[in-house]
């Protein structure tokens, strides 16, 4: 299946933790296809937190989604991720965008990602490796999303 993944980062080296979660995913046989950019994002939401680093990659893997998150929860937990304020800074994020086609939302998931189609953060650095995959439930493209996202947030690609 064919899963695009959201890197993010805002304490510590923001950098090193994204190379980190990223070699943490490849290891567990998941084969990376293709990344973006890394992106400096403004925080979005009410609490006060450094900026973001923020990526989009793309892999191959026949994990079943609910596995996948699974796994992704471990390699935020390996690198250290305390859940003490929600969306409060952390070291790592990592979420499932899209998994193929599939949809499925419940209190344990939700594919995708139940924000993505309103946060620039993910669909910037979606654009750049994804434009013309297309949201299942929607139907838009990604860069159909991004023409109609009303997310004002900055977000600079890192050079």
């Amino acid at each position: 299946m064919r899963y695009f993944i959201g890197l993010g980062s805002n304490l510590g080296d923001r950098e090193e933790n994204l190379t980190r979660a990223r070699e943490a995913i490849s290891s567990f046989g998941m084969e990376l296809n293709n990344q973006s950019s890394c992106y400096e994002t403004e925080p979005v939401g009410p609490v006060v937190q450094p900026w973001f680093l923020n990526q989009v990659i793309e892999i191959e893997s026949e994990t079943a989604p609910r596995e996948m998150l699974s796994l992704l929860k471990e390699i935020e937990n390996r690198m250290g991720r305390r859940r003490l304020i929600p969306n409060g800074p952390r070291c790592i994020d990592l979420d499932i965008l899209l998994a193929g086609d599939t949809v499925i939302c419940d209190e344990d998931i939700s594919i995708p990602h139940k924000e993505l189609a309103h946060r620039k953060f993910v669909l910037v650095p979606l654009l750049e490796i994804a434009a013309d995959i297309r949201h299942p439930i929607s139907g838009l493209t990604v860069r159909e999303l991004m023409s109609t996202c009303r997310d004002t947030s900055l977000v600079v690609m890192l050079s």
